[in-house]
């Protein structure tokens, strides 16, 4: 078995890129080692599928149930305060305006950066990887499936990569609407556009991320 993970150490170290705001990387790769054992053992040669597509979703299983498991993940006592505020904030802007309050709103009401509102509501969501389930007018599906299916870990691992190239405001668009899934009238709510411009950002965002995997 430790010839396994020597050979595929290095995927299991970029899978665990997928966890950025968790610290410790070796407790990250140790669970990798786990799911790719455990991938070693089900696997069927005779399956036409290699070895390393094949153990992806162990590896990535593993990782996610420690996360999962870890109690000593924690918010700072600051931000868990600032996200009160703004929850305070979020209710007497509803009943004033009748709807949900932009972040534009929330940074004129509280009188802070839109990037600091930004940071503190999103200290609060679970991290997030390209293959996580998001609902979809009752269906689940993935970051993956909304571009195309993606069955090489090269491939994947591009994706990745692709989107923390994105810029600032298309990452907005996509953290809204695959990540805090998001209506496209909700994402314009909350970024102060029309929902015509959220449509055409993201179909254009669909189609970079697409035209990297098949360059």
């Amino acid at each position: 078995m430790e010839q396994l993970i020597l050979e595929n150490k290095n995927l299991i170290y970029s899978i665990t890129k997928y966890f950025e705001k968790y610290a410790n990387k070796e407790d990250l790769f140790q669970a990798g080692c786990i799911g790719m054992i455990m991938a070693y053992k089900n696997y069927d040669k005779n399956m036409n599928v290699k070895f390393t597509t094949y153990a992806y979703p162990y590896i990535l299983g593993e990782m996610k149930k420690l996360v999962r498991e870890d109690k000593s993940i924690k918010i700072s006592r600051s931000i868990q305060i600032l996200n009160l505020k703004i929850e305070k904030a979020k209710v007497l802007l509803t009943q004033k305006l009748m709807r949900n309050p932009t972040i534009i709103e929330l940074s004129d009401y509280l009188e802070l950066p839109i990037h600091i509102i930004e940071e503190a509501i999103n200290s609060t969501k679970p991290i997030y990887s390209i293959d996580e389930p998001l609902n979809n007018e009752g269906k689940d599906i993935t970051l993956q499936d909304t571009i195309g299916k993606i069955e090489n870990i090269d491939d994947l691992l591009l994706l990745k990569e692709a989107l923390t190239k994105l810029e600032p405001f298309e990452q907005k668009i996509i953290n809204k609407r695959y990540v805090n899934d998001l209506t496209q009238q909700q994402t314009a709510l909350e970024l102060g556009i029309s929902q015509v411009q959220v449509s055409r950002t993201e179909q254009k965002i669909l189609t970079k991320l697409k035209s990297k995997l098949v360059a």
